[in-house]
């Protein structure tokens, strides 16, 4: 029998406050490096349940949990206008098509940049865990199994949890149930 997603969602809080969870225990030596897929229609109700479930919980958790949620699309959109690039990159877009935008956007939207900009922000030492939203609005100028990458030097102890619109069976995922696959092996499904 299969949970529900609503099954699912009530599975998320146990998990991610758990001992075993917050010091990786029990991953092998591997780093703690989760995935929480979920229906990608459902992803008004994730962004829902993220802000008014597990962000609530975890603020006032016992003993106190230093965690940060940064939305990936936000992430594009600042970095774009911090380099005076996001204004460009629609003109861009409106004259010359998504493929010429896109592919000018890739010179600047480098995921090993990216999580150089993450951990900037979001000490990892500091953190007992980081979660990642907007995988789907950040598609197709960020990839998630190639910014999990290059996050994986990065996080050292500290859990990170991407909320994934999609399917990942633990070897690849698969954006939206329908793109191609890309592979990626080094995450554990948070609730299977």
């Amino acid at each position: 029998m299969t949970d529900t997603f609503e099954d699912r969602l009530n599975q998320i809080l146990p998990r991610v406050t758990s001992e075993d969870f917050l010091q990786n225990r029990g991953l092998g030596n591997e780093i703690g490096f989760w995935i929480f897929d979920y229906p990608p229609d459902a992803e008004i109700a994730m962004r829902n349940f993220i802000s008014s479930v597990i962000e609530p919980v975890l603020k006032k958790h016992q003993p106190p949990l230093s965690f940060a949620t940064l939305d990936l699309f936000e992430l594009v959109v600042n970095l774009l206008e911090d380099r005076k690039l996001l204004d460009k990159a629609i003109d861009m877009q409106g004259k010359q098509g998504d493929d010429k935008a896109l592919e000018s956007l890739r010179r600047v939207l480098k995921e090993d940049k990216l999580a150089e900009r993450i951990v900037q922000q979001h000490n990892p030492d500091a953190l007992d865990l980081l979660m990642l939203t907007g995988v789907g609005a950040a598609y197709p100028m960020l990839r998630t199994h190639t910014l999990l990458s290059a996050l994986h030097p990065h996080m050292k102890q500290t859990p990170l949890l991407m909320f994934y619109p999609g399917r990942y069976d633990g070897y690849s995922l698969r954006l939206f149930n329908k793109l191609s696959e890309d592979h990626y092996y080094r995450a554990f499904r948070l609730v299977p």
